[in-house]
């Protein structure tokens, strides 16, 4: 029956830890967001929903996956344990999951910026003369 009661507490704090974060990362995250798509902030807040979707599932998901416990978990000291070790890999993919969906949206915001900056075609692009072509002041004497 204690396990029972530690796998609650544990589902409790994971689910609230998730939430937080979740929250603060769509409040934090539209601002980035809505730079990124130009200024588009009905196209900033769907992406938002999507992305913090996601971080639900995969947080929630994580937290299911690891309520697995080795060992028999009968006195204080080992429930601390326990709960601690959860807390703590919660935690670490928590602070892992942001940073993974930054990156990947400033590889795809370094992507458009490239691809806005790259002269497309039947655009004028200036010419540059070669080296072959141009001849020294001095070579004719």
């Amino acid at each position: 029956m204690r396990i029972v009661i530690i796998y609650g507490l544990y589902l409790f704090l994971s689910a609230t830890l998730t939430f937080v974060t979740g929250r603060t990362l769509d409040r934090s995250g539209r601002a980035f967001l809505a730079e990124w798509f130009g200024g588009n902030d009905t196209l900033a807040r769907a992406v938002s929903r999507l992305l913090i979707l996601g971080f639900y599932l995969l947080s929630l998901g994580y937290v299911v996956l690891s309520m697995r416990t080795a060992g028999d978990v009968s006195t204080a000291a080992q429930v601390m344990r326990l709960l601690s070790v959860k807390i703590g890999e919660l935690l670490l993919v928590l602070g892992a999951l942001p940073l993974v969906i930054l990156a990947v949206f400033g590889r795809i915001r370094r992507r458009g910026k490239a691809k806005a900056a790259a002269p497309g075609p039947g655009s004028p692009v200036a010419s540059v003369p070669s080296i072959a072509a141009a001849k020294p002041a001095n070579a004719a004497r």
